[in-house]
């Protein structure tokens, strides 16, 4: 019995249709907020599957914000018990290195922590692709078949991803460090800034295209990062309405004696829902991309899977006039 209940929790439940297709989603809204209603148990099953690779990553955060903590308490009690001393002035002037230094060795310890969920990732993002189009998906089986078949790829994106951290801050530092001499070097500060952020908005596509198409690792960083710059609002958007908690979280620890419980919840909300969420939203936002993209260019794709068509409609019209006329 209890091996039986296991296997639904984790399995589910196959053949079991969601919708008659008089009940389709007409357009992407009502089949995301559908879909998210009826896939919230199995985001939540999902999430806890595989939080454990990103309890390393919390970590390293928690005591990046211990030490930041510190050391800008410090700071402040310096300057309110010894304002205009020659110790404050230079505790202050050593401030944006000492800070540079804690952001450094926290972004090294970050590499093999982000490198390890690039896996888990592509696992996550198979599963909640098939949920985004109403297709079914078992929660444990489907994400190890896709760990097992893109593991190479995911790897190789979440080493880029761990290191392009550290990478923009060295070169965020080193020419800004240089713009003090020449404003000239401010662009490239910048480019590498963007560099930054667009391979983080590449993401959201570059997962789920490698569980959908079989390319080239250097086609799909192409393709991800060409559809992060065309889709940039929407993926901006999509990539700051997932930063909500978090923002939430930090304000209230900012403006309110409850730190700690503020990053408690914060805990919490990814522990038990938050990566596997952000994974279905992107994963519903890639769907429409690779349907208006990519899909459209491959014969005999199919498109706009989920959703209630004209062609549907008719079929089910001329059934019920066949039904009357038999009648």
């Amino acid at each position: 019995m209890f091996g039986k209940l296991m296997n639904n929790y984790y399995y589910g439940k196959s053949g079991k249709g969601d919708y008659k297709r008089d009940d389709l989603p007409k357009n992407r809204r009502q089949l995301f907020f559908e879909m998210l209603r009826i896939r919230l148990s199995g985001l939540v099953r999902l999430n806890l599957m595989t939080a454990v690779a990103f309890l390393p990553i919390v970590y390293v955060f928690i005591i990046l914000s211990n030490t930041l903590f510190d050391h800008l308490l410090t700071l402040s009690e310096a300057i309110t018990a010894q304002a205009g001393s020659e110790q404050t002035l230079e505790l202050v002037r050593n401030s944006p290195e000492v800070i540079y230094s804690i952001l450094f060795s926290a972004l090294v310890m970050l590499i093999p922590c982000i490198l390890i969920t690039g896996p888990v990732q592509a696992g996550m993002a198979y599963v909640t692709r098939n949920w985004a189009r109403d297709e079914h998906a078992f929660v444990w089986s489907d994400f190890k078949d896709a760990v097992k078949e893109n593991w190479k790829q995911a790897l190789g994106v979440s080493a880029i991803t761990g290191v392009m951290p550290l990478v923009v801050l060295v070169c965020y530092q080193f020419y800004g460090s240089m713009a003090t001499q020449s404003a000239f070097f401010v662009v490239p500060q910048m480019l590498t800034l963007m560099l930054g952020l667009v391979w983080m908005l590449a993401l959201a596509f570059i997962y789920p295209m490698m569980v959908s198409y079989r390319m080239g690792f250097g086609t799909l960083l192409r393709n991800g990062l060409l559809l992060a710059v065309g889709r940039l609002p929407h993926a901006a958007g999509m990539r700051l309405l997932m930063l909500v908690p978090a923002l939430i979280a930090g304000l209230a620890a900012f403006f309110t004696p409850y730190a700690m419980y503020a990053l408690m919840a914060l805990c919490g909300y990814y522990l038990l829902i938050g990566n596997a969420l952000a994974r279905f939203v992107y994963a519903s936002l890639s769907n429409a991309v690779f349907d208006r993209f990519i899909n459209t260019r491959i014969p005999g794709a199919p498109v706009n899977r989920g959703l209630a068509e004209e062609d549907d409609e008719e079929e089910e019209e001329q059934a019920e006039q066949t039904g009357d006329g038999n009648a």
